[in-house]
């Protein structure tokens, strides 16, 4: 045989068993879905003919549960302070159930695997002459790291509201102080008034005041408020009224001043955004417009001139 034949004979062979093997591990975590679906569907239906409504979300839950538990081995070997970084981040996300971090892990896994089988199948079906395991690696690289690239994306999408928001919770806190309202009051107040506009705010706060009503003190609950936001002006606003406590300071006034600093504040980063404006648009102006412009002053001037010559 040929040895440029035995070389594409080989490498044919080492795409068929890659996509096998990719195939044979991403069947099989599949069929555990399944049976896991099927087994929950089950026991619901069990349940539902026994008259009990609750049944589908506890068994909802427990399908997470098992995920969960199925993933817990991996963050028991972890470093722990990387395990509370995780926790923290993705408390910052929205996601407060403690078997966030074990369901972060398996939509890495389960991304990795679904993406390497997708795209094999994709250049398998489409006969595409590129490095299979090249793309394959790539994509299950690119399925890994896609839920912390979406985990990072709503934490920054959540932190822009949280900063718009803040000085409105301010606001509303000096109007609140100074009609005699207690913090605790205030708080419970202000949740229900920024729902509308501020849902995500408005829910931490509702966080805030039922850790009050629960019994835990006033400082501990608002330095949890600033961590679960990863907000500066949350724990400076912590520290400001642990403060004006110690001291015995006006509260209204205390509250009055850090309120006009947070609208300050506002202020200052949307003329920063401003001032930028024009230097962001240097790129699209040059790219889309200014050609455009050229040509069309241009255009007349060089169909004279072309014009001319062929009179001449």
């Amino acid at each position: 045989m040929d040895p440029t034949e035995s070389d594409l004979a080989g490498a044919v062979d080492t795409d068929i068993l890659l996509g096998v093997g990719l195939a044979v591990l991403v069947l099989a975590a599949l069929g555990a879905v399944l049976w896991t679906l099927l087994r929950v569907r089950r026991q619901v239906r069990r349940r539902a003919a026994a008259d009990t409504a609750e049944a589908a979300p506890r068994e909802g839950g427990t399908a997470l549960a098992r995920i969960s538990a199925a993933m817990q081995p991996m963050l028991d070997g972890a470093d722990p302070r990387e395990q509370r970084a995780l926790r923290q981040r993705l408390i910052q996300a929205g996601f407060h159930a403690s078997g966030a971090p074990a369901l972060f892990f398996a939509a890495r896994f389960g991304g990795a695997i679904g993406g390497a089988l997708l795209t094999f199948l994709a250049l398998w079906l489409t006969e595409a002459e590129v490095n299979t395991l090249l793309w394959t690696t790539a994509a299950a690289g690119a399925g890994y790291f896609a839920p912390n690239v979406y985990l990072n994306r709503i934490i920054s999408k959540r932190l822009a509201s949280y900063r718009i928001g803040f000085p409105d919770f301010m606001d509303l806190m000096v109007v609140c102080a100074e009609a005699g309202l207690p913090l605790e009051a205030a708080i419970d107040r202000i949740s229900r008034e920024l729902v509308q506009s501020y849902p995500w705010l408005a829910e931490n706060l509702a966080m805030v005041s039922l850790e009050i009503r629960a019994g835990t003190p006033m400082a501990d609950a608002l330095n949890r408020l600033g961590l679960r936001l990863g907000l500066e002006e949350a724990m400076t606003f912590a520290a400001l009224l642990q403060q004006s406590t110690e001291l015995g300071a006006s509260l209204s006034q205390s509250l009055r001043v850090y309120s006009d600093e947070m609208r300050h504040k506002r202020m200052s980063r949307a003329e920063e955004k401003a001032y930028a404006l024009p230097a962001k648009l240097v790129v699209p102006l040059t790219v889309f417009v200014f050609p455009v412009l050229i040509v069309t002053l241009l255009y007349p001037a060089g169909v004279r001139i072309m014009a001319s010559f062929a009179n001449q």
